[in-house]
């Protein structure tokens, strides 16, 4: 059993380790990356200093305020009062070490102001060299700051460019002041001296730290520093193009090197598929290596031909065994509306698109359940088309890890033209299921929550009939909206004595209502049915 002064110098090494492991990680990473070859041209290794003393910054900043929440530390001396002696006395070290960290805040902020003082003197030095050089090339390519593709974030040669200039007028450079002089203030008034001679001092530049969380916030959202976008590299390899940079571009016959592009760190992708559905819905299907999700999961989304700041949330409604990832994008605002009408202006030329995710949502929990109740509003259904692909992808290799037995899905759309989105998956899945055997394990429902007297009397007049009318499928549609006391009712009398997770992406009165009927119909008695209600939340 380790000593309680031997397990705080173990946690000390382990906090050490990991502040070594980021900065030696992230190091290599822009060291020798191919996308931020050319960025090394003009940066030598002050590139992978500023980048590395930032990831390890970042990393210091989310545990300094740990230490001193003071109801944190009291509910985990509460946890803790039924574990060892040793374990409850390392949070009595709370402040050596909320001191600690900001040493090391302090220590990684100084070599990452003086990496970022000495790129700004290497950009401006690069942008008013003439010489042909390779940094001169690569600081004259795109220039034209609206097509955002540049490199040297000093856009010319002009006074108004210089380094000081471009400090005190970005936000990467602005913000920067800012959390330097809120991070001087906050130390220097914690020395000894003026903590217990002028107390008052002390704690009224220490609440800067909220100035100092803000501006970490958006220190990076310009994006200065930039590395070849993917897309370039499929057409431009540095390693082999760097040799020749006067004839970039197809100015020589020989050379199959395009003037490579730029861009910030996000992950930039071109859709390789772009449809266009029914009820002005966007399809994007994308590629990106290294790409890796899992059902249910949803990415950012940002546009530069439509707004360079706004990043936006949609669902992935690809499946993991696609070798693609792909999102459904209906038009219900200003960003939307713009971003449709891009990609059916600029054919055959795609708008370019950043990318950043993805990120976990409970509805990656689909499969942990014995029985499953799925429920999309509208463009809601977007999760659950993943998770049902996945099913039909699982079914065709027969994978027997599959926890769910049961699965009730459930889709409410406004109008007909919305049922056109998935029919073809589901559709599939009918197929799949029969010729597997299965035919019982989906159980789905279509609900039209708006329409008019003739697509009911027609829905009627063809009720006999294989096929519904309004999808096409063997599903008959049913008009207005679920009785959800019926559908709970009928799940728990189908599964008595199982464990039922309840899925919704949709509007919170909907949540409400579904909410309440797991809480009505989950039995008391722990061996019986137990209703577990999950939403989506971005």
């Amino acid at each position: 059993v380790l000593s309680s002064y031997s397990f705080y110098w173990f946690q000390g090494a382990a906090w050490l380790g990991l502040n070594v492991f980021l900065f030696v990680y992230y190091f290599l990473l822009f060291d020798r990356d191919k996308k931020f070859y050319y960025t090394r041209v003009l940066l030598g290794s002050a590139l992978a200093w500023a980048r590395a003393s930032a990831k390890c910054l970042n990393f210091n900043s989310m545990l300094i305020l740990l230490p001193v929440c003071r109801n944190l530390l009291s509910f985990l001396r509460g946890t803790c009062s039924c574990c060892r002696r040793t374990m409850r006395k390392q949070l009595d070290h709370n402040l050596t070490f909320h001191k600690l960290v900001a040493y090391a805040i302090a220590l990684f902020t100084a070599v990452h102001i003086i990496a970022h003082l000495c790129n700004f003197e290497w950009y401006n030095d690069s942008q008013q060299a003439a010489d042909g050089s390779l940094s001169s090339i690569l600081s004259d390519l795109h220039q034209d700051e609206e097509s955002n593709k540049w490199l040297n974030p000093i856009h010319s040669n002009s006074t108004v460019s210089t380094p000081a200039y471009v400090t005190f007028t970005t936000i990467p450079g602005l913000t920067g002041v800012i959390i330097t002089v809120a991070l001087i203030l906050m130390v220097t008034s914690s020395m000894e001296f003026i903590r217990r001679s002028y107390f008052e001092v002390f704690w009224y530049t220490h609440h800067l730290f909220i100035i100092y969380f803000a501006g970490l916030v958006i220190h990076g959202i310009a994006g200065l520093v930039r590395g070849q976008t993917a897309e370039s590299l499929n057409k431009h390899n540095p390693e082999h193009c760097a040799q020749d940079p006067t004839h970039w571009g197809g100015n020589n016959k020989h050379s199959h090197c395009e003037e490579p592009e730029f861009g910030s760190i996000p992950a930039e992708v071109s859709p390789s598929s772009v449809v266009v559905h029914p009820s002005k819905v966007l399809e994007l299907q994308m590629h990106k290596k290294g790409f890796s999700m899992e059902v249910g999961q949803y990415i950012f989304i940002n546009s530069p031909s439509v707004s360079r700041l706004e990043w936006h949330p949609f669902t992935l409604t690809s499946a993991p065994e696609e070798d693609f990832f792909s999102v459904h994008i209906r038009a219900v605002g200003d960003w939307t509306e713009n971003l449709i009408d891009t990609f059916q202006q600029q054919k055959p030329k795609t708008p370019r698109i950043e990318v950043d995710g993805p990120f976990g949502t409970a509805s990656e929990d689909v499969f942990q359940y014995e029985v499953a109740m799925l429920v999309g509003a509208g463009i809601g259904v977007t999760p659950f088309a993943s998770v049902l692909k996945s099913i039909w992808y699982k079914f065709q290799h027969a994978d027997q890890r599959l926890k769910t037995k049961k699965i009730y899905f459930y889709w409410l759309c406004r109008d007909t033209g919305a049922f056109a989105w998935f029919n073809d998956l589901l559709a599939s899945l009918e197929q799949e299921m029969e010729e597997s055997g299965k035919a019982s394990f989906l159980n789905y429902r279509l609900f039209l929550t708006g329409w008019d007297n003739s697509i009911a009397g027609q829905a009627a007049f063809n009720f006999d009939k294989d096929t519904d009318v309004v999808t096409g499928l063997k599903q008959k549609t049913s008009f207005g909206r679920p009785r959800w006391s019926n559908e709970f009712s009928a799940v728990a009398t189908a599964h008595p004595r199982s464990v039922v997770g309840v899925f919704l992406c949709g509007p919170q009165a909907l949540a409400k209502s579904l909410q309440k009927c797991c809480h009505q119909y989950s039995s008391l008695d722990p061996r019986k049915v137990k209703f577990y209600f999950n939403k989506e939340n971005f």
